[in-house]
């Protein structure tokens, strides 16, 4: 399967393909947006989502406030790209998902030498506050709206069948929301336990894709 590295429109998050190589001004942008998140980050840790401003993460990262607005709708939204980086990382994982080999097989199998992305941290702390700033956990959702569509296309070249499909659609769905659930899971059992690696992370993948892998016994 080929990478999904060069899918994602930037300004979209996970939502949108892209045809060849980002351009110089397209990764600029990138960039700048993913220094925005981070410094978006460190301000809602150190004092809060409502205690910080946009003007404040403006400053922080040496830009007006007019372009910050240009990039981003909202200071909570600021965060979406290191949300989306979270996601496109896992995605990316699933690049070397070889055929005839179950995702729980496979998950299984790399989690031995399971990492985790570099932007780590700062997506730990922003998971875990999604929990008490609704603003966020709505960031937090979108950015598993927009990893859909791609993860369908992930699983339609895989069974070669259509992304439109309902089946396929349902089982991306299974896949978004076990990611979901046990980045959460992760997040909020290992807070205090920053040592906490790439084995934990993949033991809590695995909890949740065996889950859905059930199917529903009601």
């Amino acid at each position: 399967m080929p990478s999904t590295e060069g899918w994602f429109k930037a300004s979209d998050g996970l939502g949108a393909e892209v045809v060849g190589k980002p351009s110089l001004a397209q990764r600029r942008r990138e960039a700048l947006r993913l220094e925005i998140a981070g410094e978006a980050v460190r301000l809602f840790t150190s004092q809060g989502v409502a205690g910080t401003t946009g003007e404040e993460i403006a400053r922080a990262v040496g830009i007006s406030s007019r372009t910050l607005w240009r990039h981003f709708p909202t200071k909570e939204s600021c965060v979406l790209p290191i949300l989306s980086a979270g996601l496109r990382f896992a995605v990316d994982q699933l690049a070397a998902w070889p055929s005839g080999m179950t995702l729980v097989d496979f998950v299984t199998r790399t989690g031995r030498s399971g990492t985790l992305p570099p932007a780590a941290p700062a997506i730990l702390d922003l998971i875990r506050m999604t929990s008490t700033e609704p603003a966020l956990r709505a960031v937090w959702l979108q950015a598993h709206d927009d990893a859909l569509p791609v993860l369908a296309e992930l699983l339609a070249r895989r069974s070669g069948g259509s992304a439109d499909d309902l089946r396929t659609k349902v089982h991306a769905a299974a896949v978004n929301g076990a990611l979901r659930a046990a980045a959460e899971e992760f997040a909020h059992r290992y807070a205090d336990d920053p040592e906490a690696s790439g084995e934990e992370i993949t033991a809590c993948v695995l909890a949740a894709l065996r889950a859905a892998a059930e199917g529903l016994p009601y």
